[in-house]
């Protein structure tokens, strides 16, 4: 596994930014660059169940392991998601479970950066290059509309 990093400065307040990442609406439309049909279903309890998926009900299942609303928070994959039906013990499973992904929002003087780290293995490093690049700009943009 490699840990990638990702950065943009937003012209908004960190609540502003963070309500785009993570509005059902908003939230399809800055990971369409990931996946056309991408959702994200959270009970946004630390320790309760996370789904990233697409139409198809196939992703990701994690967990919420530190959350700090408007400023940062840590999800913790525990598997994937076929047809809305979670593994955790395949050995395809074994190869994401426990990886991280974070989102860190620092706001000063009403410029917000924000931060993502995103623990995957190499063979994605293009596609998430690619995502993040392109999914933080539709934040950015987004989020400087008045």
């Amino acid at each position: 596994m490699i840990t990638l990093k990702y950065d943009i400065k937003i012209h908004a307040t960190a609540q502003k930014v963070w309500n785009i990442l993570w509005d059902t609406h908003t939230y399809s439309q800055w990971t369409q660059s990931f996946c056309e049909t991408s959702q994200m279903q959270s009970d946004w309890k630390i320790g309760g169940e996370t789904l990233f998926q697409d139409a198809n009900g196939d992703g990701m299942v994690a967990t919420i392991v530190e959350l700090e609303q408007f400023k940062k928070v840590v999800f913790k994959h525990l598997g994937i998601l076929r047809n809305g039906i979670a593994d955790t013990t395949s050995a395809e499973t074994q190869e994401w479970n426990g990886t991280f992904e974070q989102y860190h929002l620092d706001e000063q003087d009403g410029i917000t950066t924000l931060h993502a780290e995103v623990e995957t293995a190499e063979e994605y490093q293009e596609m998430m290059d690619r995502g993040f690049q392109q999914g933080f700009t539709v934040v950015k943009a987004l989020a400087e509309q008045p």
